[in-house]
């Protein structure tokens, strides 16, 4: 029969950037065909009272979203929810279409379960994204939008890149991302200071009421990381996304010194970062944890440090399609033999 294995090892015959186009088209096929997406969906994805949640005033069924970089133009929406996923973010996208860094840019480590990216924002541009998720939007599930700013964009002028991307995403999106943490654009994390932050939440408030939150790199230590947090929510932020891909190379031996890695390798650093930012932060902002979430067993130990949702997209490459799906009913198991009657009991319990 054929399985996952078997694609998995077709798909890794190719250099994983040309992999990823052909799940690409698979993908965009898939949502186009109402028997094939209504059969996945059957399948992967779980709509389960116990797993249910309202946050930001949106309907989330279960708690698996997405993380960014794996749909960068907006082109595989449709069949999100044949993946199981509870809700899907788009991007990075950045205002003027960009090419990103020089191939080959991204590499698999199948023994660690990990992969490394330096794509470096490739996208087609904010009008391109835009007209795609228009045709979409508003979806089943809920949609974020990853913002960030264009390579050739100065430092001085990065705010007015995220001014652009808000105008257009705010209203064809249910909550917004900042992105100033990825590893690939030369000095976007020196945008990861008090001052750029709060101008930029103080700005953002000013331009939209939909939901913003900051995603931020586990690069850094704790104090400085829940300092930048608290600096994002007293100007407005609505949560906390932690965390993007790691630059630090001896998680994985014999990988590139250059991108960021994320799968396994990430699991107890972006675990560990999330941990202590949620003992300062849980109960005061939403916050969401990415980074080496691939099984049940993680997803809930996030969820009992103070996630309320959490993301995935390296896992996919190693587990397939029916990941999310094992990590939802992984997770109502967990619930069960905790005792807790729905996610919202799990949420903190680590913390209370």
């Amino acid at each position: 029969m054929f399985n996952y294995n078997t694609l998995k090892k077709i798909l890794f015959s190719f250099e994983p950037e040309t992999a990823h186009h052909i799940g690409e088209f698979g993908l965009k096929l898939l949502g186009n065909c109402k028997i094939a997406k209504s059969y996945m969906e059957k399948k992967n994805y779980i709509s389960n009272p116990k797993l249910t949640q309202e946050i930001f005033g949106v309907k989330f069924e279960n708690p698996v979203g997405l993380a960014a970089g794996f749909d960068k133009n907006a082109t595989m929406i449709k069949a999100m929810k044949s993946l199981g996923f509870g809700f899907t973010e788009i991007g990075t996208m950045t205002p003027m279409p960009q090419d990103g860094n020089p191939k080959p840019r991204m590499f698999r480590y199948p023994e660690q379960k990990s992969v490394q990216n330096a794509m470096g924002f490739n996208n087609l541009g904010a009008h391109t994204v835009l007209k795609n998720l228009k045709k979409v939007y508003p979806f089943s599930i809920p949609i974020g939008a990853n913002i960030g700013k264009n390579k050739t964009t100065p430092e001085e002028f990065a705010l007015s890149d995220y001014k652009t991307l808000i105008k257009k995403f705010e209203a064809f999106s249910d909550y917004l991302i900042i992105n100033i943490s990825s590893p690939n654009t030369p000095n976007l994390r020196d945008l990861q200071n008090e001052k750029f932050i709060t101008e930029l939440f103080v700005m953002a408030k000013e331009l939209t009421n939909k939901p913003i939150l900051l995603k931020i790199a586990p690069d850094m230590e704790a104090n400085v990381a829940i300092d930048l947090c608290k600096s994002a929510i007293n100007a407005g932020a609505d949560g906390i996304i932690a965390t993007n891909t790691t630059i630090d190379y001896s998680l994985v031996p014999n990988c590139q010194n250059f991108g960021g890695l994320s799968g396994a390798c990430l699991t107890e650093k972006s675990g560990s970062l999330f941990k202590e930012i949620a003992r300062e932060l849980f109960g005061k902002t939403v916050l969401i944890s990415v980074g080496g979430i691939y099984n049940g067993k993680e997803a809930y130990e996030r969820i009992k440090n103070g996630a309320s949702l959490v993301q995935a997209y390296s896992g996919l490459v190693f587990e397939g399609p029916s990941m999310v799906r094992k990590i939802n009913e992984e997770i109502l198991e967990l619930l069960a033999k905790d005792g807790f009657e729905n996610i919202q009991q799990a949420i903190g319990a680590n913390l209370k």
